[in-house]
């Protein structure tokens, strides 16, 4: 039985799917105008193992991440670049998933984009405006958010509370200062399509309501992101959404907790802005994860050089004990039965699920695999073995790093003869443009944890 935390209720609730043995799940995925900082990372991770572990327990899920391919942000920085829209997107999905693959994120079922659902976005907004829901002003389209009865009931506010903080800004020709924006009328020079009101393009927070429609339907189970997210963002997807289909958007609510740099909040005026592009140049990729779900996902992160160390450290005791029983595997024979060992091993894993089952706290499941690698190494330190022990605690061991993502084999040392030699063939190979070998070379040194650098002098590498 799987318990989660509903930000909608503010309790821990029992999983009850709309439909047995399914989970329709939506996730919040990025702005793509840059790499994902790694404030992006934690959510990618968190819901990931959410996902991982709702497949573990047996349900098929379809786990739905948009991308957010039109926005101001992407304006600017296409301008920036000397680039178009859709080029600075492309460019950093592909980074995206090169990152979050490295972090071993597993893809959505379906990544659904902005552009491709401009036609299902106008006519979302086209039927409010026709239920009265929504309203055209000077070409921009907004909500009528005091027509929505119940707005304010995920972030537990009234709406006498936000009125107090709300504003209309310039150029803005709302009703209401609490009413929000559906539809951007275009500005000179701007990406923009055809619609009822004239050209423009959709406000951020309707995206995600139409694609959550068209891939998952009128109502979902899980709806998750980071905490920064609940208000507006997602407020504003149940009003539009519920005014819209006319039933309820999402059952249950999910939101990490945010991430500090050394104790600090992240930000751009702080300079601690951390892309995690910079970051696995610096830091294994699966030591990041491992320390990632070190913590429940929904309290605050401190993410500094010293807790990554530690966190380092706790993954190298894992993984030395799962090689050691490995090791010890090929040259055991069955001795004697220890049926009292198997016992142990089944009441670790017990205890495993019992931490995951409890709102997914893998900090305390994380624990259990300590104890697991505790408890392998006593019994791996026996004169004789039984081959059914050994071989147990290698499926537990296997069975915690496939629903938390954590990588257990350590990758080889590679001589460093052997990376120049593959630095040189992956130039030649991009001067003979063959680049599909050139990308095989990159991503089996970014395997190896090999980071390759630009200078001067040509390229050079480090160990990462």
């Amino acid at each position: 039985m799987i318990t989660l935390y509903n930000t909608l209720t503010r309790k821990k609730e029992t999983f009850k799917p709309l439909e047995e043995g399914k989970v329709k799940m939506y996730v919040c995925g990025p702005t793509v105008y840059n790499y994902i900082h790694i404030g992006n990372a934690r959510p990618a991770i968190s819901f990931d193992v959410v996902r991982r572990y709702f497949e573990y327990r047996g349900y098929e899920v379809n786990y739905v991440s948009n991308f957010t391919d039109v926005d101001d942000k992407l304006i600017k920085a296409a301008n920036e670049l000397g680039s178009t829209v859709p080029e600075v997107a492309d460019r950093f999905i592909k980074a995206y998933f090169e990152d979050t693959g490295a972090l071993n994120c597993k893809c959505a079922t379906h990544h659904p984009r902005v552009m491709d659902h401009m036609d299902d976005i106008i006519q979302f907004i086209d039927n409010l405006v026709k239920k009265d829901f929504a309203y055209e002003s000077g070409g921009d389209v907004y909500f009528r958010t005091r027509k929505f009865d119940g707005y304010g009931k995920l972030s537990h506010q009234s709406i006498d509370e936000l009125k107090v903080g709300a504003r209309i800004a310039q150029g803005e020709l709302k009703d209401d200062a609490l009413d929000f924006a559906l539809w951007k009328s275009a500005k000179p020079g701007e990406i923009s399509w055809d619609s009822p009101w004239g050209k423009g393009r959709p406000g951020w927070h309707i995206e995600c309501s139409v694609m959550a429609k068209a891939h998952l339907g009128d109502t979902i189970d899980i709806h998750a992101g980071g905490s920064d997210l609940a208000f507006p963002h997602h407020e504003n997807e149940i009003a539009q959404s519920e005014a819209h289909n006319d039933t309820t958007f999402a059952n249950y609510w999910m939101h990490n907790g945010f991430i500090n740099i050394d104790n600090e909040k992240m930000s751009k005026s702080l300079g601690n802005f951390i892309l995690v592009h910079d970051i696995i140049k610096e830091v294994n990729p699966n030591v990041l994860r491992f320390f990632m779900i070190s913590v429940h996902y929904r309290n605050p992160i401190n993410y500094n050089m010293e807790l990554v160390a530690s966190a380092k450290a706790g993954l190298e005791r894992i993984q030395n004990a799962y090689q050691a029983l490995k090791e010890r595997l090929e040259i055991s024979v069955d001795v004697v039965e220890h049926a009292e060992e198997l016992e142990k091993i089944e009441t670790i894993l017990k205890q495993f699920e019992t931490a995951m089952d409890d709102d997914f706290n893998t900090a305390n499941a994380v624990t259990a695999w300590y104890e697991l690698a505790k408890q392998a190494n006593i019994y791996n330190q026996n004169q004789s073995t039984d081959k059914k022990v050994l071989a147990r605690y290698i499926e537990v061991f296997e069975i915690f790093s496939e629903v938390l993502g954590v990588k257990l084999e350590v990758a080889e040392e590679m001589l460093d003869e052997e990376i120049e030699a593959l630095i040189e063939e992956r130039q030649q190979a991009r001067k003979n443009k063959d680049f599909k070998r050139a990308d095989e070379i990159r991503d089996l040194l970014k395997e190896k944890n090999i980071i390759l650098e630009d200078t001067a002098q040509g390229v050079r590498f480090k160990r990462g």
